[in-house]
């Protein structure tokens, strides 16, 4: 095995990793050397990337993840970070225990700004484009969200939904793959996922695709799962930790590029997208007072 960093720090993982090395594979051997080698460094890697850096399978890091006692590669990292970490960063990067309200509030803002620059700045253009085109022509649009995305996921089907097009929005994992299962080559589906790295929702847009449909992803910027199944996968830049499985700055981004697209399709789809948001915003005046 080898020789741990002097810097590393005596933590749950690395006694776990010297327990188990003896009767771990070449490969396994290999994500563990890495890990000990750059102690704290795997919380900010998706499984993608770990596989890049170590010659390692997706699968055996799974593997090696489960060995060590994680239920799996996502769990393993929030036990790193928690060892690793201040313990405030698990919930936010740059937020203290003795920050005041007025303090967090501007870190809050700040982080949101910082993560709508980058996002401007990494954001494919023709990627965004083709997306929203796909989204204006599909027949029906299926919107897929869990956990933290799926209010994001709900905001994106409530926009679209308003302004004409035929669009279902699930956060139930089960329902998602059988309305993935419907779908043809005339359908598309919009995925989100901070971490891009979310078993259920790369589950029902691989079988989306398999039915021909066109598929489209919001993720963090960086290697992940999800974009093996994406036609379209549109990026995020937020230095929130992968880790962490509340996205905060990153939402307002996710949310800006669904209402780029919202805007630009209801821009082109002449006058039927503002007969049907009329229609809608007339038939909620009764709910009003």
């Amino acid at each position: 095995m080898a020789e741990n960093n002097k810097k590393a720090p005596i933590n749950g993982i690395n006694l776990r990793i010297k327990s188990m090395y003896p009767n771990m594979g070449a490969a396994e051997k290999k994500v563990a050397d890495w890990i000990v080698k750059n102690p704290g460094a795997v919380t900010d890697k998706s499984i993608v990337e770990l596989s890049d850096l170590t010659g390692a399978s997706e699968a055996t890091i799974a593997r090696f993840s489960r060995r060590l006692g994680y239920g799996g590669f996502q769990e393993m990292k929030i036990s790193v970070a928690k060892d690793t970490s201040d313990e405030g960063r698990i919930i936010h990067e740059k937020v203290q225990k003795s920050d005041t309200c007025q303090e967090i509030f501007g870190k809050v803002v700040s982080g949101i700004d910082e993560t709508l620059m980058h996002t401007r700045k990494i954001l494919d253009s023709e990627r965004l484009q083709r997306a929203a085109e796909v989204i204006h022509d599909a027949r029906k649009l299926l919107v897929l969200g869990l956990g933290a995305s799926a209010s994001v996921a709900m905001d994106a089907a409530h926009k679209f939904l308003r302004e004409g097009i035929d669009c279902t929005y699930s956060s139930d994992n089960h329902m998602q793959v059988i309305l993935a299962s419907h779908l043809s080559e005339k359908d598309a589906v919009l995925a989100i996922s901070h971490s891009g790295a979310s078993r259920d929702i790369i589950e029902a847009l691989e079988v989306a695709k398999s039915c021909g449909a066109t598929t489209i992803s919001i993720s963090n910027y960086g290697k992940n799962p999800i974009e093996k199944f994406s036609d379209i996968s549109l990026f995020t830049a937020s230095d929130e930790t992968q880790f962490r499985n509340l996205a905060l700055s990153s939402r307002i981004a996710q949310l800006s590029i669904i209402d780029t697209m919202y805007l630009y399709i209801a821009m082109r789809r002449d006058k039927s997208a503002l007969a049907a948001i009329s229609k809608v915003e007339e038939a909620l005046t009764t709910k009003k007072i």
